[in-house]
C-alpha cells in the first residue's frame, strides 16, 4: 500500500511562457498593419490634394492629385519601415502615452530627413518649379510637421486596436456555480470538499461541517459545473482543491480531504481520474 501527497497543479513551461509572451505579430497582421498604413496615408493624399495644401493651388486637381497620393504612399512604405526598425509593434503600442509620443516624435525626425529630399526633388518635376535652397529649412518643418501628424495617427489607431485586441482576448468571468446556492444558511461561504449520496439525500462536507440536504447526485455534479472537481464513485463526488492525500493499494485509490474524511475511489473513475492527473 503506498501513500502520495498531492501537490498543487503546477504550470507548464509552455503556460508559463504564453502568459508571459506579448501579443504575437504574424506575417498576415503584419501585412495588415503596413495596408492600414497605406490606406490612411491614401485618404489624407487625397484630403491634401482636394485642399491644395503645401503646393500650388492654381495647378489642376488631377496634378494635384498625381502629386500627392504616390508621395504619401511612398511616405507611409517609408515610415512604416522606419518604425519597425526603429521600435517592435508591442514597444510602440504597449508603452505609456509620454513615451508613445516621444517615439512618434524620434520616428518623424527620422523620416523627415530623407524625405525632404525626395520633396524637393518630386515638387520641381511635377510643378516646374525647385523651391530654392533656402527654402529647405521651411520644407523640413512642413515635412516633419506631416510625417509626425500620420506616426501619431498610426500609432493612435493601433494602439486602440490592440487594446480592443487586449480586452477581447481577456476571458468572461466564470458563471456562478449554481449548487452553492443549495447549501444550508450556516454553510454558506464555505469551501465546499465533497458530496456524499445517503439514499434520497447528499450530505455535504464543507469546511464548516456537514449537513444533508434533499436532492440526487446526479442533479448535483450538473449544478456543480464551474468548480474544479469530479465524481469519483457512485456516491461521491470530491473538489480537487480538498484532496489532502492519496492512498493507493488492493488495485483501488483512497482519497484523504482536508477535514480528514477518506473517500474511495471505484474503477468505474479511476481511469479518468489518473488520466486527468489527480493522482
Amino acid at each position: 500500500m503506498t501513500s502520495r501527497r498531492r501537490e498543487p497543479p503546477r504550470a507548464t513551461a509552455g503556460e508559463t511562457s504564453a502568459a508571459r509572451r506579448p501579443l504575437a505579430w504574424g506575417p498576415y497582421e503584419d501585412l495588415t498593419g503596413w495596408l492600414r498604413g497605406l490606406a490612411i496615408a491614401l485618404a489624407v493624399g487625397g484630403f491634401l490634394a482636394l485642399s491644395g495644401a503645401f503646393v500650388d493651388r492654381d495647378a489642376a486637381l488631377g496634378l494635384r492629385l498625381a502629386y500627392w497620393l504616390p508621395m504619401m504612399a511612398i511616405g507611409a512604405l517609408w515610415g512604416g519601415f522606419v518604425v519597425r526598425a526603429l521600435f517592435p509593434h508591442d514597444e510602440i503600442t504597449g508603452a505609456a502615452a509620454p513615451r508613445l509620443w516621444l517615439r512618434s516624435l524620434l520616428a518623424a525626425l527620422a523620416m523627415a530627413g530623407p524625405f525632404t529630399g525626395l520633396v524637393w526633388v518630386a515638387n520641381g518635376l511635377a510643378f516646374g518649379r525647385q523651391i530654392p535652397w533656402g527654402g529647405l529649412p521651411y520644407l523640413f518643418g512642413s515635412v516633419f510637421v506631416l510625417a509626425l501628424a500620420m506616426t501619431a495617427l498610426n500609432t493612435l489607431v493601433e494602439s486602440r486596436r490592440q487594446a480592443m485586441r487586449r480586452l477581447s482576448a481577456v476571458p468572461p468571468p466564470p458563471r456562478p456555480v449554481r449548487f452553492l446556492d443549495r447549501l444550508p444558511p450556516r454553510l454558506r461561504g464555505a469551501e465546499l470538499h465533497a458530496i456524499e449520496a445517503e439514499d434520497h439525500y447528499l450530505r455535504l462536507h464543507t469546511s464548516r461541517g456537514q449537513d444533508l440536504i434533499l436532492m440526487r447526485l446526479g442533479d448535483a455534479v450538473e449544478e456543480l459545473e464551474g468548480l474544479e472537481g469530479a465524481q469519483v464513485h457512485r456516491s461521491w463526488w470530491v473538489a480537487r482543491g480538498a484532496i489532502e492525500d492519496v492512498r493507493r493499494g488492493d488495485g483501488r485509490a483512497v482519497l484523504t480531504l482536508k477535514d480528514g474524511v477518506e473517500v474511495p475511489v471505484s474503477r468505474t473513475y479511476a481511469r479518468q481520474l489518473r488520466a486527468a492527473g489527480w493522482y
